[in-house]
């Protein structure tokens, strides 16, 4: 397998961080982890600390203040890019990203330059949601599609791999969107460059463990948001 690392950032992931990695590196032993962690309260980063110091495939990436999910992923694509891996995953640390579906996406990277774990293409799904927030990624998906005009039916999903050399191509210091819409932004900036995105089917359960990070504020942001990305990128 090409160099792989996986950027999983963590906020009071406590709980999470030492089964995650474990259950990554059941089914893909060789990828890299790399933790990037916004100084959490709990002591997620000390956590994730401990385990690099016994295990060279793990990586920690500290920082100084909670700054948003896009941020995060942000400085732990540009860790990835200035270590030279080739192929880098977005993944969530509370399970709602199965690691069962990591051998699939990269290696389907092989193929296509953006894979997609999409919970809205035939055979994907979500397990354990209220009806609330299906209608909010719902219609956030159709709404978002609506306005850029991007066939990809899971915009908002922040399971994604990525090749390298396509993630490097992208303006990573334009990005401003900094909440979920983030998600959005990266593949819509990866469709105006003309990659080759696929979408593999996930199912998609409620986190095992822990706080969702989803608030009112960072939906309503996307509302907005999307019309600027529309218009600027």
């Amino acid at each position: 397998m090409p160099r792989t690392v996986i950027c999983m950032p963590t906020y009071n992931e406590a709980e999470n961080i030492r089964p995650i990695i474990q259950a990554i590196h059941a089914v893909v032993p060789e990828v890299h982890v790399l933790v990037i962690d916004d100084n959490s309260p709990d002591g997620t980063g000390d956590i994730a600390d401990e385990l690099a110091e016994r295990d060279e495939r793990i990586h920690v990436l500290h920082r100084t203040e909670k700054a948003g999910l896009g941020k995060a992923y942000i400085a732990g694509f540009r860790w990835a890019l200035e270590h030279d891996y080739e192929r880098v995953v977005e993944m969530d640390a509370d399970f709602s990203h199965q690691p069962k579906y990591l051998p699939e996406m990269i290696g389907q990277l092989d193929h296509f330059d953006v894979v997609v774990g999409s919970r809205y293409v035939a055979g994907g799904g979500t397990e354990d949601w209220g009806l609330l927030r299906k209608v909010i990624s719902r219609g956030g998906g159709i709404y978002s599609r609506a306005i850029l005009g991007l066939d990809v039916q899971d915009l908002t999903a922040g399971f994604v791999a990525w090749r390298a050399e396509a993630l490097a191509s992208l303006d990573l210091s334009d990005v401003e969107a900094s909440g979920y819409v983030f998600q959005i932004e990266m593949k819509y900036r990866a469709h105006k460059k003309g990659y080759r995105i696929l979408e593999v089917p996930i199912v998609f359960p409620d986190r095992i463990a822990g706080e969702s990070k989803m608030t009112p504020d960072i939906a309503a942001e996307a509302l907005w948001r999307v019309w600027k990305i529309r218009f600027k990128v």
